[in-house]
């Protein structure tokens, strides 16, 4: 049995909507990201590369902007 360890961090992502003075809201409303897809995030849950993607473009950023990895 393996024991499951999360060490993709999303406190990179709550960083660059406050440095970009974005909400959820925004993403939510005005981009069309779902409100499930914003709650994974908020739980440290995996998102798709294609959602990774698609928060790059509206963000203008990096992956490295949006997550990080931690290794214990």
């Amino acid at each position: 049995m393996f024991l499951v360890i999360i060490m993709i961090s999303y406190k990179p992502f709550y960083e660059t909507l406050f440095k970009k003075g974005l909400t959820e809201y925004y993403l939510i409303f005005k981009q069309g990201f779902s409100a499930n897809t914003l709650h994974r995030i908020k739980k440290g849950e995996a998102i798709s590369t294609k959602t990774l993607d698609a928060l790059c473009y509206v963000l203008d950023c990096e992956v490295s902007d949006i997550i990080k990895f931690e290794k214990e």
